[in-house]
């Protein structure tokens, strides 16, 4: 069951799955009794994903992967905190994975929350909804600054989605010094992607440690 992958590699792997997804062809590999039986002892995920809790986000589904192939974490908005950083972190040293995978996606409600959390005349969230989606806020605030005087139900929702996964990645690696150190290492690469409900595809927005295709970048 052990493999070893680059960075590189292990986003090609999930890059060829969600094409197959969206190609309405997937192979549903891992997904029988003898891949169940097989994880008993151990675990050995090619790759983390860390992304939104949207019920639309099924990681295992998108990326056409099955048992044992991914180790996911989840919240609302894919925010960093402690719990989330803690995951990450026991996925590269204690389980050795190559990549961490941030998936945002469009439509989101959480980016849609900090967006209007942002008007003056803003009614309050509940307290633990809030403290859940304030990360998102400076992406907001960005955007409508950068906006040219657009009122905050102008502000497009997408290019906050976008400003707040570069910020999340950025957020992991200065929370980690051990994350940081796996990428400086040549050990751990950290893409940043988005996914298109409509489409299905996973469309890469930022990575460290490794290249992405630009070509398939949604332009800034």
């Amino acid at each position: 069951m052990t493999r070893t992958l680059t960075p590189a590699a292990a986003w090609q792997e999930m890059l060829e799955g969600n094409r197959r997804f969206v190609a309405d062809a997937p192979q549903h590999p891992n997904q029988d009794v003898a891949r169940r039986n097989d994880l008993v002892s151990a675990q050995n995920p090619m790759a983390t994903l860390f992304g939104c809790s949207d019920s639309r986000l099924s990681a295992e589904i998108i990326f056409d992967k099955g048992l044992g192939d991914l180790f996911v974490v989840r919240n609302a908005g894919q925010v960093v905190s402690d719990s989330v950083i803690g995951s990450l972190e026991y996925a590269v040293e204690i389980l050795k994975v190559p990549l961490i995978v941030v998936l945002a996606h469009d439509a989101c409600g959480a980016v849609r929350a900090a967006i209007d959390g942002t008007a003056i005349d803003a009614a309050p969230l509940p307290p633990h909804i809030w403290r859940l989606i304030a990360p998102i806020v400076p992406a907001a605030r960005r955007v409508l600054a950068e906006s040219g005087g657009a009122s905050v139900a102008d502000i497009d929702a997408e290019l906050v989605g976008r400003e707040h996964l570069r910020n999340t990645v950025a957020g992991i690696l200065q929370s980690s010094e051990l994350i940081s150190e796996a990428v400086a290492d040549g050990r751990l690469g950290i893409v940043g992607a988005n996914y298109r409900l409509s489409e299905g595809t996973a469309v890469p927005i930022v990575s460290v440690g490794l290249a992405i295709d630009a070509s398939a970048e949604i332009p800034a």
